[in-house]
């Protein structure tokens, strides 16, 4: 859908000065660091009525990939906010990065509280790799055979899927406006649907209540998100 450009004065009074723009930056910056910490101590106190979960369990190993596959989700926001002044990309933007932050702090935690190493000790994406627990498709409803299925198709040390490429975020980084609000969908969309993948995986393979419930939030929030930015895109193909 074409975008007419709007009165170059008024467009002209509208903008912010580069130092406004820092600014708010800075100030949206400090804001994800202050929801991380506070994630990070509800993370803590979240599971200290569950038994704890070993170094190599689907819970450690969610926690771990997820944490970089959300602060990569941040990244992008981030990136986005600063090439376009469209309030609906920039609404969005902003929730993803709160969001992601807030459970990527949360799942900090949750290592910290197991003393678990945040790093571990096998390569990222073995935990997928592993069967489903028996009846596991009683978690959130989820069929554990498609799971599993899903699930062959990684290997240790594979790159999470959804994750945007060095290229794609340069690419993301060049543009402006409407091209970089395009790039932008498209790579948060494919971003989404890799964390439900992975959500979906530890949901068949986690006893932990707290990692079951954060993961089911993170399907049902990120297909939701997912439909309204394949709408977003529709408009602006």
């Amino acid at each position: 859908m074409e975008r007419t450009d709007p009165d170059p004065d008024v467009a002209a009074e509208r903008a912010p000065s580069r130092a406004g723009r820092i600014a708010v930056l800075v100030a949206a910056g400090l804001a994800l660091v202050v929801v991380a910490v506070v994630a990070f101590s509800l993370g803590r106190l979240s599971t200290l009525a569950e038994p704890t979960p070993g170094d190599h369990s689907a819970e450690a190993g969610f926690a771990r990939d997820m944490q970089v596959h959300h602060l990569q989700g941040v990244e992008l926001a981030m990136i986005v906010r600063d090439l376009t002044d469209d309030p609906d990309v920039r609404r969005l933007a902003y929730d993803i990065a709160t969001t992601q932050s807030q459970q990527a702090g949360q799942m900090y935690g949750w290592l910290e509280e197991w003393d678990i190493s945040q790093a571990g000790s096998e390569p990222s994406m073995t935990w997928m790799t592993r069967p489903p627990l028996e009846g596991a498709d009683e978690h959130g409803g989820h069929d554990a055979t498609g799971t599993d299925a899903a699930a062959s198709a990684h290997e240790p040390g594979a790159p999470m899927p959804g994750l945007a490429t060095a290229e794609q975020i340069a690419s993301l980084q060049a543009s402006t406006g409407v091209e970089a609000e395009r790039q932008f969908l498209e790579l948060m969309i494919a971003h989404h649907q890799g964390a439900v993948e992975m959500a979906d995986a530890v949901l068949a393979r986690a006893e932990s209540r707290v990692v079951l419930s954060l993961a089911q939030s993170i399907v049902n929030s990120q297909q939701a998100e997912i439909e309204l930015m394949e709408g977003m895109l529709a408009e602006r193909s």
